[in-house]
């Protein structure tokens, strides 16, 4: 082993010691604590500049849809609805899974290499899975008034409509989210930051803001979509399937460019 091998090992060991001998990783209550406090955390920032757009030039330059406002009544909508999702369902069926798996916490942490690739295979089939997904829901009507138009409620994105869903399709992506690693068998260090990651992709996407160090402009070519390539689905609804990436969207033909400036108002379809 290298020196910068076994330096690298140490790093992720000594975090990952710690975090396997607390009581609370292995309590039914962690998934959902887990999965709110990471997508309140993504949120957060944007909702600060939600709130400081309409008084500061600086951040309404950024703005995909600039004459759009997020109210209170809009976001406390989004929030009660995610708050009543994961306390009436995403709890329940955690406990479930708590009782039929129980948490497994191997002694050796992954190596730094492994999780780069894990979490990037598990974004791609994430990406795959629910492109096919949403264009089915968009393809066949009744699929999508009975089960996606919740999420098209608003036609300019803000970061808390994100998981505005219907019990249906957050059930959907959680099953999705929780295949993947165990389709790769990723360490369960991996399976957290892949959430992680995976969650605040779809918030930045969600963001209504396109900022210079936004991810789609770290990725070349345009194969990555980003926040103004989501922002144009929601205010299009017939392109840009795919959540992340664009080679879904364009073999099948539903890959729409955005332009610089949307001037388009937030309103409800």
């Amino acid at each position: 082993m290298t020196n910068s091998e076994g330096t690298e090992t140490l790093l992720l060991q000594v975090p990952w010691d710690w975090l396997r001998h607390q009581s609370f990783l292995r309590s039914p209550f962690f998934p959902v604590f887990f999965s709110l406090s990471v997508y309140l955390s993504c949120c957060l920032p944007y909702v600060c500049l939600d709130l400081l757009c309409s008084r500061l030039t600086l951040v309404h330059r950024f703005k995909i849809q600039p004459q759009s406002e997020v109210t209170w009544a809009m976001a406390w909508r989004c929030l009660r609805k995610i708050l009543h999702n994961h306390v009436c369902f995403i709890f329940p069926l955690s406990v479930v899974h708590w009782y039929w798996r129980p948490v497994f916490a191997p002694a050796l942490a992954p190596e730094m290499l492994s999780i780069v690739k894990d979490v990037l295979a598990c974004l791609l089939l994430f990406d795959m899975q629910y492109f096919l997904w949403h264009l089915l829901h968009h393809k066949v009507p009744w699929l999508y008034h009975v089960f996606h138009k919740e999420h098209h409620i608003y036609t300019a994105t803000f970061s808390l409509m994100t998981e505005n869903t219907s019990v249906w399709e957050m059930l959907s992506l959680a099953f999705f989210t929780g295949l993947n690693p165990a389709l790769l068998d990723c360490h369960p260090l991996t399976e957290m930051l892949f959430f992680i990651t995976n969650m605040y992709l779809s918030v930045e996407a969600h963001s209504g803001y396109e900022f210079p160090w936004s991810p789609h402009g770290l990725v070349p070519f345009g194969l990555y979509g980003g926040a103004r390539h989501h922002d144009l689905h929601h205010l299009k609804f017939k392109v840009n399937y795919a959540p992340y990436f664009t080679h879904w969207d364009r073999l099948f033909g539903t890959l729409k460019k955005a332009r610089r400036k949307l001037r388009k108002t937030l309103k409800r379809p």
